[in-house]
């Protein structure tokens, strides 16, 4: 299925708005899709429900992702499902690239009676973040519970993060286009940095407030590619003293597969176990589930 840019302006798409509310301690992020998202899920044949399962996912990555500060820094989000019409989701996202694919189970039912809310049953979301200046590796997994993705994100932040966290999308199927958008709010005591967490202050009166005015957006001004961001922030956040607004990374899609890296990897394995790859030609076929491309490698 192919998924053309949708018949709307263009303007805003595939960016990050970042922003903060000095005077809340909150800080946040608005993310639209377009394009970037169209040619993501142009590489497989998805059913609609699961095409939307991705776009949500895509969009959570992106948020999640914009947070990190240092530019090869990496986020990837990991849902693995026990049962259900999907088996694995992944995505994943590095200095302003996305990617991200899903593997439907061996039973998928008829794609008409697959709805977003019943794509997962039982299984657990890996969030994992890698600092690439100190090295270090940060995971925090969560079950699987919720009604959608955006519920199991904001339930990881409350409990692996501990960071009160509001977490909007929305996926919208516009003609033969597609635009997923999303916007990510939390409350950081002491500044950006958020030095001190707020284990038991869900109920603070600061995070209280802008929880209500950032939980009154609409899904359709998130998909509306016609409304800019900065604008919808405006609505949202228009009676607070101060917002500063910044522009944050341009999004495009990211695959890092290569014929190096391919044969990097296959290297690794012994001669032996290389001819038993091999096909009738002597070519290793490896399929890139991320991108659909296949690569021939020289056994």
């Amino acid at each position: 299925m192919t998924y053309p840019e949708p018949p709307l302006p263009a303007a805003g798409l595939d960016h990050v708005l970042a922003f903060t509310i000095p005077a809340r301690n909150a800080r946040g992020r608005m993310v639209r899709l377009g394009p970037v998202l169209g040619q993501i899920l142009g590489a497989h044949d998805y059913p609609p429900a699961l095409a939307h399962c991705l776009a949500e996912a895509l969009v959570l990555t992106s948020l999640m992702g914009s947070l990190l500060k240092g530019e090869d820094d990496q986020l990837t989000l990991q849902a693995q499902a026990n049962d259900g019409p999907i088996r694995l989701l992944v995505c994943d996202y590095r200095n302003g690239e996305v990617r991200g694919y899903l593997e439907p189970s061996d039973s998928l039912p008829d794609p008409a009676e697959v709805t977003p809310d019943r794509l997962f049953s039982t299984g657990h979301l890996a969030i994992t973040f890698e600092i690439a200046a100190t090295k270090q590796r940060y995971q925090g997994v969560v079950p699987l519970e919720g009604a959608s993705l955006t519920a199991v994100v904001q339930n990881y932040f409350a409990q692996s993060e501990q960071v009160p966290t509001l977490v909007r999308t929305s996926v919208d199927f516009v003609g033969e286009g597609v635009v997923a958008a999303g916007m990510l709010v939390q409350h950081l005591p002491e500044g950006e940095e958020g030095r001190e967490r707020l284990h038991v202050q869900l109920d603070h009166p600061e995070w209280e407030h802008v929880a209500i005015l950032a939980g009154s957006v609409k899904p359709e001004e998130l998909a509306d590619p016609g409304l800019p961001l900065d604008d919808l922030l405006w609505r949202l956040f228009h009676e607070e003293s101060e917002v500063r607004v910044a522009a944050g990374p341009e999004l495009k899609k990211g695959c890092r597969c290569t014929q190096l890296h391919f044969e990097t990897v296959l290297a690794r394995f012994s001669k032996d176990d290389r001819r038993d790859m091999a096909d009738d030609r002597g070519m290793i076929v490896v399929d890139c589930a991320f991108c659909s491309r296949k690569f021939d490698i020289q056994d």
